[in-house]
Parts: structure tokens; sequence; C-alpha cells
């Protein structure tokens, strides 16, 4: 088959791999639709997972059963099925209290073990959940609705009428769907691109200018401020724009030694709440009703559907200029 390997730290390559085999439990996936995350460029720089080469990236992917090995009963060959790609102990403290995304020795399909950038990909059986009628590419972008579920979860109260979003991405747009769906009606995005903030607004979202007088107007002034650009400067700044009372979410993935400045005080003072979220939470399925409850026009986060050759440069080289989520796609 073909794939995508990280041979070693930094290294991409297109190459012909071996077909894999299902064992007991696992079904081998014909991956049709499978999207690029900034985890993926996190484990070629070996600064997620283990850091064990070489290693086949990409979890986030939709595809049909083309076999099942032995013991499978949950689903057959021909379904369309999409991928939950975590993998946990199941015994630690964190999987005890039901929370697998924080599994003391986590591991995931694309990060830990081969993943979606291939022709074929083995998971079990008990990894996968059915799509129905939706499109592939459509479908390939529950894994990234459920870790923004999971990102929404840990922060949202009914009581909250506003929020503001930094990085109108596809991480971003994805944050603002779910806490529409949660019921929160004013929904601003802040970014440094015009085009990603017109489209925003085409998602029926508010929209202005970072570092912009506009943008200044909001300084404690809503229930929720997130990050989802990655970028500590921005993290930095949460605070200043909630209200007193409310919550900062960090959701973007900033370097691991990057550091910001909070004042204990202000956050004592103001009564301020700041969180966290990492990945999904065994989430697919109401990621799949979330997604199927928007509509087709959710595919419009889909910047660039690229073969998995052109995609293997992407990770190497970078993704284009003003290019949201891109995704390797197979007929």
């Amino acid at each position: 088959m073909k794939a995508i390997s990280y041979p070693a730290r930094n290294e991409v390559v297109f190459a012909s791999l071996p077909d894999p085999v299902a064992g007991a439990g696992e079904v081998i996936i014909q991956v049709k639709a499978s999207g690029i995350c900034h985890t993926d460029f996190e484990v070629l720089k070996a600064n997620y997972g283990t850091s064990t080469f070489p290693i086949v990236p990409g979890h986030e992917y939709a595809g049909i059963v083309a076999d099942v090995g032995p013991g499978v009963t949950e689903v057959a060959i021909g379904d369309r099925v999409v991928v939950d790609p975590n993998i946990e102990c199941g015994s630690c403290r964190a999987c005890r209290r039901g929370w697998a995304h924080l599994c003391e020795t986590l591991g995931a399909n694309g990060v830990t073990r081969n993943g979606g950038f291939a022709e074929l990909s083995v998971v079990k059986a008990t990894s996968l959940h059915p799509i129905g009628d939706l499109t592939f590419t459509t479908a390939a972008l529950a894994e990234p609705m459920g870790c923004a579920l999971n990102g929404v979860g840990a922060v949202h109260e009914p009581w909250m009428e506003t929020a503001l979003i930094f990085g109108a991405g596809p991480m971003g747009l994805l944050i603002g769907i779910a806490l529409k769906n949660h019921g929160i009606l004013d929904i601003a995005f802040a970014d440094i691109d015009d085009t990603r903030l017109e489209l925003a607004e085409s998602f029926g979202f508010g929209a202005v200018a970072s570092g912009s007088a506009d943008l200044e107007k909001l300084h404690q002034g809503v229930d929720l401020a997130v990050d989802a650009t990655g970028v500590s400067a921005v993290a930095g700044r949460l605070a200043h724009f909630i209200a007193n009372g409310g919550k900062g979410l960090f959701f973007g993935v900033c370097p691991s030694d990057a550091r910001i400045e909070i004042s204990p005080f202000e956050v004592f003072r103001r009564q301020l709440t700041l969180a966290g979220s990492h990945s999904l939470n065994h989430n697919i399925p109401k990621a799949l009703d979330m997604i199927a409850t928007f509509g087709p026009g959710i595919e419009r986060i889909v910047s660039h559907q690229m073969s998995l050759e052109q995609v293997s440069k992407v990770l190497s080289d970078g993704a284009p200029k003003r290019s949201l989520k891109i995704q390797a796609v197979t007929s």
C-alpha cells in the first residue's frame, strides 16, 4: 500500500509499505479521507506521544471496512465508518474517572501506532463508529469536533451569553459551532487574516481584527475567551477580555516551553476561571450528531483536498498560505 511515513524524527517519506493484517478484534479500513492536525507536525518533531519511529501519522480519518479479524462482530465489510484514534489503558486514575484522554499511557492511531495517512489502516473494531450517509470529508471532521466538544465541556456554563475566540482556523470555527449549539449566540472571532474573518462571518459569527480598536472595546467584556491560536502572546491576554466571573480556555497548542504571565490577584479579585483541554474523550457519536445537524456547509472548513503524496509534501514543507483544514483523499 502507499502511505506517508515518518522513518525518523523530522523525516517524511511517501513510500510503499506492506498491507496491514487484521488481528483478533481488529479491522482493516480503506481510508477515504484523513485530515492534517497540528499534532501531526508535533509527532514529526518527536514532541508528542512516545516518539517511536517509524510511524504512519494521521488520526482524523474515515473510510470503508475492507476486512475484519477474528472475533469482530461490531462491524462488517463494506461499513462506512470513522475512527476514534485514542487508545487508553483503562486502569490508571484518569481512566477510572472516565478521562480516557488523560490516560497516563495514552496512545493513538497516528501517534503511537500507524494511522490514517495510508491507503489502508488497521484499528480496533471498538474504535469505529458508523457515519450513515455523511460524506467521508465531513465524517473525518468528527475527531477534531470531538476535541472541540471536550474543550467546550471544560468551560461552558448555562449563564454564558458572549464568547470571544482568538483564531478563526478550523479548530476555532468548530469550537464556535459547538458553543452556538450549546446556546451561546453572541460569538465573535479575532484573527489577523481577513479571509478567515470573512469565513467566520459566513458561518454567522461576529468578526474583529486582532490589534484593532474594536477588539479593545471588548476589554473585560465577554463571558468566555478562547485561545485557538497556540500563540503564547495571545494566550497570555485572555484574562484581559474576560468579564468578572467569566472563564478562559487554553485550547491552542502553544510550544511546550512557552510561558505567560498571569496576575493571581486579578484571578482572585475578579473570580476568573482558566481551563485547558486536551484531545477528545470518546465523544465521536456526539460529534457526528452535531456535524450532521449543522449540515453540509461545515465542509467549507476543508480548504484543500490532496493526494497522499501531496500531503506528504505539506507535512515536510508546511501548509499552503491561508489554508484551513487539509485532507488526504482517495477515490
